[in-house]
Formats: structure tokens, C-alpha cells, sequence
């Protein structure tokens, strides 16, 4: 899709710096970027102008575009090629970026922003559109490796097809290796530390090590085709989904997943493996749901 890249901001530092990643992201795809500020404060019929007796610029309206200023400052300093518009839009933000997603490329957003909680690691927000957003959500947290790979989970599912061709075209894009990482265990979270459980059996464990290589091979084969210049790097591991991933992206530049994998419950729109890469991740964190319109 052709879309804009779209990133919220909230005046907060991750926001800003989610603006950076967000415009080099848009240089990558050759498009432009939004830069989109969620106003709520005109549904709660509040005073947006400036006190009588305090400053000309202050005021809940200036507050808003000063934010907006920030941001567009930020993405122009960051990659001063990228065509950048800014929208002040009247809403509540969870609302205004989902229905935003429908046209954009990728959303960009910060782990948390100004409304964040002490001791939470990643915001309601990111959360949300994680799970509702209509085209891929990239949330910034961590410290991304500058020149590590990109770093797909892959779990075999129809679902998760569309996280495998999202990985292949940032690693593309950016002229990263891909590493993709199977967790052969996925079946079960108990087994791995269980010398009893069949999936540690001698005359079993073979069987299950090659009929998981086999889904790894299929989930990329048409995928490795299309993309010639990516270099993958397939890793088999017998271990927790999420304790692999979190311990591999410490050396990436970027993980994508799948909003849910084979193993999710019907009806949740994220996984709990997603929720615990946004929650633990050393890097940032690309969510792709299946199934866009």
C-alpha cells in the first residue's frame, strides 16, 4: 500500500522520537509522513484559548500546536527529504490512529507517552492499535541495533504470513539480514523444562525437530523467492516462544510478529506473545495483523 506513514505524537520524548523513526520509515517507501496530534479537549467543551491573565501563547490550543511544531521540526531535521504534512485532529487518540490505519501504510507510535504511568513499560495506546490497527503498527521501545537484522517470529500460521512478507520488505528496505526464529515448542509453555514430557522423549524429539524445520522452510520459501537480496538466517530453538524472542531482539534492529499465532484463542486480537514482545523487547516492535482488507 502506498499510504502515508502516520505517527503520533503527544509532546512526550518517546513520541518524538517515534517521529524519527516514523520519517525514516517514509524515506525508506518513498512516501509521506503525518504527523498527527489526537485534540480531545474540544469534545469536553474546556477553555481552549489562553488565560486572560496568563501568557498570549498559552492555552490547551497552543499547547496542541506547539506539540505539532515539535514534531514536524524533528522529522525534517531527522530526514529533511521526506514530505511532511501535520493534522490537529479532534478526538481521542486510540480512535483517531485506528481509523487512520485504514489508509496508512504503517503507524508509528512511542512505547508510552505523557499519559504513561510510572512502572508501566508500554502504553495503552501502542497496546490498542497493536491489536485493532488496520495495516502494520510499529511500536518504538528499546535500543535498536543499527546495523543487526530484522527479526521475524515465525509460527506457521495462515495469520502470520503477512508479519513473514512485512519482515522481508523492511529487511529489504533497509538492506538488513533476516534472522527468522521458530520456537519448536509452541504446542506447549511446560514441556521445555519437563525431562518426562513428550516433547523431551529421545524417539520423539527427533520427529518433532524435523516437522517443525519443515514449517519454518514452507513459512519462507516464497518469500526468500520474491526477495533475492535478502540474506535469511533460519534458527530452529527448543525453548519458550517469548524468552527466544526477547533474548534475540538484544541484537536486532527490529522484531515483527504476527498479531496472533497459532496458538491464540479465537476471538483475542492479540496474543500473549505479542503483549510480552511490546512489554520486553530490547528493540523495537512491528505488530502485522492478517487478513487487511
Amino acid at each position: 500500500m502506498n499510504g502515508p506513514v502516520v505517527v503520533g505524537v503527544d509532546g512526550s520524548e518517546s513520541s518524538l522520537t517515534a517521529v524519527e523513526v516514523a520519517a525514516r520509515e517514509a524515506r525508506l517507501r518513498g512516501v509521506g509522513l503525518r504527523v498527527v496530534h489526537a485534540f480531545i479537549w474540544p469534545k469536553m467543551h474546556v477553555n481552549l484559548e489562553p488565560s486572560p491573565v496568563g501568557p498570549r501563547e498559552g492555552g490547551l490550543r497552543n499547547l496542541a500546536e506547539r506539540y505539532l511544531r515539535d514534531a514536524v521540526e524533528r522529522a525534517r531535521q531527522s530526514e529533511p527529504d521526506v514530505e511532511v504534512t501535520q493534522d490537529l485532529v479532534t478526538g481521542e487518540s486510540l480512535t483517531v490512529l485506528e481509523a487512520l490505519s485504514r489508509e496508512a501504510s504503517l503507524v508509528v507510535v512511542g512505547s508510552r507517552g505523557m499519559g504513561g504511568f510510572v512502572g508501566l513499560l508500554v502504553g495503552s495506546t501502542a497496546v490498542h492499535l497493536a491489536a485493532h490497527g488496520r495495516c502494520p503498527v510499529l511500536v518504538v521501545r528499546g535500543e535498536a541495533e543499527p546495523t543487526g537484522p530484522v527479526l521475524i517470529a515465525v509460527d506457521g500460521s495462515p495469520e502470520a504470513d503477512e508479519a513473514v512478507g512485512f519482515a522481508f520488505v523492511e529487511a529489504s528496505l533497509r538492506g538488513a539480514e533476516l534472522v527468522a526464529l521458530h520456537a519448536w515448542n509452541t504446542w506447549t509453555e511446560r514441556g521445555g523444562d519437563d525431562p518426562g514430557h513428550p516433547s523431551n522423549l529421545v524417539d520423539g524429539i527427533d520427529r518433532l525437530r524435523d516437522t517443525e524445520e519443515r514449517l519454518l522452510s514452507e513459512a519462507l520459501s516464497g518469500w526468500q523467492d520474491k526477495y533475492p537480496d535478502v540474506t535469511v538466517h533460519r534458527r530452529l530453538v527448543h525453548d519458550r516462544v517469548r524468552q527466544a524472542l526477547i533474548e534475540a531482539s538484544e541484537d536486532a534492529q527490529l522484531v515483527v510478529m504476527g498479531a496472533r499465532g497459532r496458538g491464540g484463542f479465537a476471538g483475542l486480537l492479540l496474543g500473549s506473545v505479542s503483549q510480552a514482545l511490546l512489554h520486553h523487547s530490547h528493540c523495537p516492535v512491528a505488530v502485522v495483523r492478517g487478513g487487511r482488507p
